[in-house]
């Protein structure tokens, strides 16, 4: 077969399939990336379909049959899945000879494709196949979240809306028997004494009750289904945005702000499928209520939506200083949640320094400020609610009145049974007109907490050549040529020219001085940071070129404080990669060196770490990142700042082993302390964001005077009689 994985041997033809389709359009896919589901040996169709999405393509597992073959003439291959496990490539169709040309993925590319007919396909053939072809750009792909993109979500729940539609009708012609039955027990039954008429009427009255309860639970539970549906959507979408948008958004906005502005989506959500579907609907009986009313008596109907009218006028009469106060509203309580998340994640330093009454002053001042906005808005929308009530009462005791008075004043007025009949219908026409108006008021903060989502998911978001981004295997070469980049918001370059050149499997120790640019390097190398002039290079392919997500999976990267996620150890070695083993773990916990600590552990892998992993020492989190970033065997490896919080005996078991990491690899080693990299291939000396010099230990401390200056500062004590005599002795 050829291909071979790293560490699992030959490709199965399964994935040799995935990839000749994948190439069809352009797309390397990476057999190292694929994912099985639950360690089955044979990869399956959901599990292939995931893998071909993760590499940027639309994918999708399905179930055809021979006439749909027959309209695959012009398309793209189509993955068909055979029932012994492998797969053929499906490359055309011809509808007048009845077959198919199916490709096997194992077979010398300068063969043929095979003709197959539909006897023999289904021999081996069951229907399990996976559609392809090149994922659209997000910008079609995703629009900007707005109430538009929210109602066209609602839209594609169209077969639901068309039988909420439909019971909705159908109730509504339901309601109007329960008035008629009124009328004709008051006018019929009860002048004439007729019991058969009320027996009549009573079996009616049941049939009809029995069928109402029936519609209304079907109609509940669509709008629920509905509602579920759509809250499951707007999740997965607010989550995809949220983990694509740049690093930088995160650095400079609260968590606690941007948590409280995406919960912001709920409240609409809630809108939607609850207030507004619910007026919407009951809209539908008053449309067919109306006509019925004025039949019954059109001076009354016209009191009725005259009251309707008065009561929108005054509604939206409070709609703009209601916006301006709920704008304040809105700030207060993003202060408040970005002051309690704050305090949350910095519980540490909190406790440390003792600062719970400063923290407790903050909060005090933002729940003040938020209940002081509260308080006027709940005063100010009390005065349309006190305003609206008097009429909302005379839209049905009101009426009663009135009727009773034109029934008295003229003996063709309206009948005793028409006038509750008619009482009884206007109230369910009043309550959509009245909750109409209403809504417009609620529109507002529905308005205030879309924007609130907005303002995070309408962020600009990476730029992730996800279709068309090349995947190249790398080897670890790293390039910059005259790289100048600028952080947003400010003026002084970060890097200003900078160019420099390493081979694959350099071990390069970065330095300078605090806002030298050592950490920058490291971000525009991981895609960070992408508004960069000049060239960033891995292997001669242009970094922005390169697709965001296979770049990052091929480098490994431990951080100062790096964050473990609650769970097992193995757990967080492996970071959530289902097709890697407790082998693999254990590999790269004894690369790191860390299984000499986890093994003395009472549970060893399965130990549980905490939130804030309190049951580890500085040095076992540290080892246990670095087995986290080796755990893929990277090509690149970047370490920034690893080592700079640790005691120095856990400083020097890390720096025991990264020799030993380093074998067939490019690691990059930022620190400030320049005894940790005197091993180093190169060190790269960065001074006020300009290349000085990039030579070994040795070199630079003979012909590089910042180098030579840091060296000196660092290692003073060694020059002290005391040392010296120590070290003679």
């Amino acid at each position: 077969m050829g291909a071979e994985t790293p560490r699992s041997g030959p490709i199965h033809p399964r994935l040799l399939a995935m990839m000749m389709a994948g190439r069809y359009y352009g797309l390397e896919l990476d057999p190292a990336e694929y994912r099985g589901e639950g360690g089955d040996r044979v990869p399956t169709a959901a599990a292939l379909s995931t893998w071909a999405q993760g590499a940027g393509m639309w994918s999708r597992a399905v179930r055809l049959r021979w006439r749909h073959l027959m309209g695959f003439h012009e398309t793209g291959p189509v993955v068909l899945l055979f029932t012994d496990g492998t797969a053929g490539l499906l490359t055309g169709a011809s509808a007048e000879h009845k077959i198919v040309m199916v490709r096997d993925p194992r077979a010398p590319e300068a063969d043929p494709p095979v003709q197959v007919d539909e006897m023999r396909l289904a021999e081996v053939w069951n229907g399990e196949a996976i559609l392809l072809r090149a994922q659209r750009g997000h910008a079609d792909a995703e629009p900007p979240f707005s109430l538009r993109w929210l109602f066209g979500l609602v839209a594609l729940e169209g077969k639901g809306l068309r039988d909420l539609f439909i019971g909705s009708v159908a109730l509504s012609f339901l309601t109007i028997f329960p008035a008629l039955i009124v009328m004709t027990v008051i006018d019929k039954v009860l002048t004439h004494h007729s019991y058969s008429t009320l027996m009549l009427v009573s079996i009616i009255l049941a049939i009809m009750i029995l069928y109402e309860t029936l519609l209304g639970h079907a109609r509940r539970l669509i709008i629920l289904v509905i509602g579920v549906r759509i809250d499951a959507k707007i999740n997965l979408h607010v989550f995809n945005r949220l983990i694509r948008l740049p690093l930088d958004y995160f650095e400079r906005h609260p968590a606690g702000e941007t948590m409280y502005k995406i919960t912001s989506v709920h409240t609409v959500r809630q809108f939607i499928t609850g207030k507004l579907m619910a007026t919407l609907l009951d809209l539908i009986t008053l449309a067919v209520l109306a006509p019925f009313l004025f039949w019954l008596n059109a001076t009354l109907a016209w009191i009725v939506v005259v009251c309707a009218a008065l009561i929108m006028l005054i509604i939206l009469a409070y709609l703009r200083p209601i916006r301006v106060i709920y704008g304040r509203v809105l700030v207060a309580e993003t202060n408040k949640s970005a002051a309690l998340g704050e305090t949350i994640f910095g519980i540490k330093t909190v406790k440390s320094l003792a600062l719970e009454p400063q923290r407790k002053s903050l909060w005090d001042e933002r729940v003040a400020e938020a209940g002081k906005w509260r308080l006027a808005m709940g005063r100010l929308s009390n005065w349309p609610q006190t305003l609206v009530t008097p009429i909302e009462r005379f839209m049905w005791v009101g009426i009663v009145m009135i009727g009773a008075y034109m029934s008295l004043a003229d003996e063709t007025g309206i009948a005793v049974g028409g006038l509750f009949a008619f009482m009884m219908l206007s109230q369910r026409v009043s309550a959509p007109l009245v909750s109409l108006a209403r809504l417009i008021e609620e529109w507002e903060e529905v308005g205030g907490a879309m924007g609130q989502a907005a303002d995070v998911l309408n962020q600009p978001l990476e730029i992730d050549n996800a279709g068309t981004g090349v995947r190249p295997k790398f080897a670890g070469a790293v390039a910059f040529e005259d790289v100048t980049f600028t952080y947003p918001g400010t003026k002084l370059p970060a890097l200003n020219k900078i160019t420099f050149e390493i081979p694959a499997g350099t071990m390069l120790g970065l330095v300078g001085r605090s806002g030298s640019g050592k950490s920058t390097v490291t971000r525009l190398l991981q895609g960070i940071n992408r508004e960069y002039s000049g060239f960033v290079k891995i292997d001669g392919a242009d970094l922005r070129a390169i697709n965001l997500r296979h770049l990052r999976s091929s480098f490994g990267v431990v951080l100062q404080e790096n964050f473990l996620f609650r769970g097992s150890i193995r757990d967080n070695i492996l970071a959530g990669r289902p097709g890697l083993t407790m082998e693999d773990a254990i590999r790269a916990a004894r690369l790191a060196g860390a299984e000499e600590f986890i093994e003395r552990m009472p549970a060893g892998y399965e130990t549980y770490i905490e939130e804030g992993s309190p049951n580890l020492s500085g040095g076992q989190r540290q080892r246990l990142a670095i087995a986290r970033a080796v755990i893929t065997d990277p090509r690149i490896l970047i370490l920034d700042e690893a080592t700079s919080a640790l005691d120095p005996e856990s400083e020097a078991l890390v720096n025991a082993n990264l020799l030993r990491i380093a074998r067939g690899r490019t690691m990059l080693i930022v620190s400030h302390r320049l005894s940790s990299l005197v091993d180093c291939d190169l060190i790269m000396v960065l001074d006020k964001a300009q290349l000085l010099d990039i030579a070994p230990h040795d070199v630079l401390l003979e012909r590089c005077s910042v180098y030579r200056q840091l060296w000196a500062q660092q290692n003073r004590h060694l020059d002290k009689p005391g040392a010296r005599n120590a070290a003679s002795s």
